[in-house]
């Protein structure tokens, strides 16, 4: 965290929206503590507001939107290999897949808010072939509550 901390500092905005895109491609960064983090960050006067929304919100966004085309291009194949390496069942793909079919584009809301399903989300998503207009307004909607309450909260606390 101290490490995400020097980089909020030193590059700002631009760090923010980079950290987010690529947490949310699968990377290991912690995305609610880093949105916590910036939201203090507003609190004291370091950071806008209104300008770490907006950033906090494109960051996500576009991570959710390079996975969903990830999933969409490389996604079952890519899948299939790694079954074979790591011994990974096809049933809970199809579980997913299930899912998403019963659920539909809703899911996506549900599925930002819990850790680690958001970053799978856009690829099975991308998978399933969801129309990119309804994969991308249901995803912004997320995004924006998202990016709402955790930068909120880190500000009120």
């Amino acid at each position: 965290m101290t490490l995400v901390n020097q980089l909020i500092e030193n590059y700002g905005y631009a760090a923010i929206f980079i950290m987010l895109a690529l947490g949310l491609f699968s990377l290991p960064i912690p995305d609610e503590l880093m949105v916590l983090l910036v939201g203090y960050f507003t609190k004291i006067g370091m950071l806008h507001y209104s300008f770490s929304l907006i950033v906090v919100f494109s960051g996500s966004l576009m991570g959710m939107l390079v996975s969903y085309v990830l999933g969409k291009r490389i996604g079952r194949p890519l899948l299939d290999w790694l079954g074979k390496w790591f011994r990974l069942s096809r049933k809970w793909n199809g579980k997913v897949e299930h899912w998403l079919d019963k659920y539909g584009a809703p899911a996506i809301i549900v599925s930002y808010f819990v850790p680690g399903m958001r970053h799978v989300a856009g690829y099975f998503c991308g998978m399933s072939y969801m129309p990119l207009k309804k994969y991308m307004l249901y995803a912004g909607a997320s995004a924006v509550l998202w990016s709402l309450l955790f930068l909120t909260i880190g500000r009120i606390f």
